[in-house]
């Protein structure tokens, strides 16, 4: 008798993955990894609910400030650029002794010797 519960319980526990395997249906009409997969994600957002209560109370009190720093830098940023042309025909930038930040264009020279290929991203 106790070598057929063993043979019983053996049998059961190599069905069960198959089964789940399978897309055993567990009611909902979803499947064992399905519902998992749903329990999971249910799981991570009680987790960041507070996280993303906190956020939108941040965005909410950084709002106005932020629009007002937008309307008002915009168009200064906007010319800033037009200035600039391309970035990639500058050298980082560098702090001097004194605080003051350059930056200095790259002579012909230096964009021929630039080691990036058309398409490459330096990272």
């Amino acid at each position: 008798m106790k070598r057929f519960a063993l043979i019983a319980a053996t049998a059961a526990a190599l069905a069960f993955p198959l089964s789940a395997e399978e897309g055993q249906d567990t009611g909902d009409g979803l499947s064992l990894m399905e519902r998992g997969a749903q329990m999971f994600m249910e799981g991570i957002m009680r987790e960041m609910e507070p996280a993303m209560r906190d956020l939108r109370d941040l965005a909410e009190d950084m709002g106005p400030d932020l629009r007002r720093f937008v309307e008002e830098m915009g168009p200064a940023f906007g010319e800033l650029m037009g200035k600039i042309d391309d970035l990639n025909a500058y050298h980082p930038p560098e702090m001097l002794p004194n605080g003051d930040i350059i930056l200095r264009r790259k002579t012909p020279e230096d964009l021929k010797d630039d080691p990036l290929d058309e398409g490459e991203v330096e990272i």
